[in-house]
């Protein structure tokens, strides 16, 4: 399965104003679309990508249509962060962390303005 990344998507765009947050990378079917962070930068946090990866599967899994209304219905149901995609997605975004020391953990940090804020945690 081939999957591309967009850098400056309009939806993710959208998507970074709705949600008040510095940047955002979200997922279309076998897209990724970016804004606010290079494809560089989104690349080289290998969490982030297995968290936008899990998505793909999940498109693949429900198809496309059906699963943007599933997750609308679960984002309605119980807001953004519990979503159960977006849990099951968290997860396989932190599975890259479990074999390494706590020193190594630490070196893969990303800055807090890098991450996306979850749209239940916004800034004021």
């Amino acid at each position: 399965m081939e999957i591309k990344v967009m850098e400056n998507s309009p939806f993710a765009r959208i998507a970074r104003l709705v949600l008040k947050s510095r940047n955002v990378a979200m997922v279309l079917g076998k897209t990724v679309h970016l804004s606010g962070v290079s494809k560089e930068i989104f690349l080289k946090d290998e969490g982030w990508v297995a968290h936008e990866l899990c998505h793909v599967e999940q498109f693949r899994q429900h198809g496309y249509l059906r699963f943007l209304w599933l997750y609308l219905v679960e984002s309605l149901r119980v807001g953004y962060y519990n979503n159960k995609f977006e849990v099951e997605a968290r997860i396989a975004g932190m599975k890259h962390m479990q074999h390494l020391s706590p020193t190594q953990k630490a070196a893969f940090a990303l800055k807090p303005t890098e991450l996306p804020l979850p749209a239940d945690k916004r800034e004021t």
